[in-house]
This record gives structure tokens, sequence and C-alpha cells, in this order.
């Protein structure tokens, strides 16, 4: 199954653009996403952290993956 992942900030540096496609097998969970994100872009390993959203909701990793879901990077932020 095909998942299109979006990607913001320091995200979107590393995947070198706003989003990047991920082909998991039916089933897959968003742990098994972050897996396969961490081995496509081994920078990502370099952020302190990074969240995963499914649906606009901040995604547990043992949730299985649908189609259609909305996926999300968040990278860690800081401000003042």
């Amino acid at each position: 199954m095909q998942h299109r992942v979006l990607a913001f900030a320091a995200a979107a540096e590393i995947f070198g653009g706003s989003s990047c496609a991920v082909a998991l097998p039916a089933g897959a969970t968003v742990a098994d996403l972050r897996q396969r994100l961490l081995e496509d872009h081994p920078a990502l390993g370099e952020l302190v952290t990074f969240a995963i959203a499914r649906n606009e909701l901040y995604a547990l990793p043992e949730e299985v993956l649908e189609p259609g879901d909305e996926l999300v990077v968040i990278p860690p932020v800081s401000g003042g």
C-alpha cells in the first residue's frame, strides 16, 4: 500500500520536498512507517525526536495505517 507522508520544516529539508511516498504492506503500523522513514531518510535519526500525526492527531506506534490516511512528520519545534 502506498502512503503519502507530508513534511514540514527540518523534515521537509531532509525529504528534499514537502512530501514523500512510502510503500508498506497492508496492516502496517505507525511504528512500521517510522522505521521505513528512518531507513529511507537516515538524517531523520539526527533529529532529537519527531512525531507522526495521522488524520490530524498525534499517532500512537501501534495504530494501523489505513488507505487515505493523512500522515505528517512533525519535527521538534522551538521558539519564543
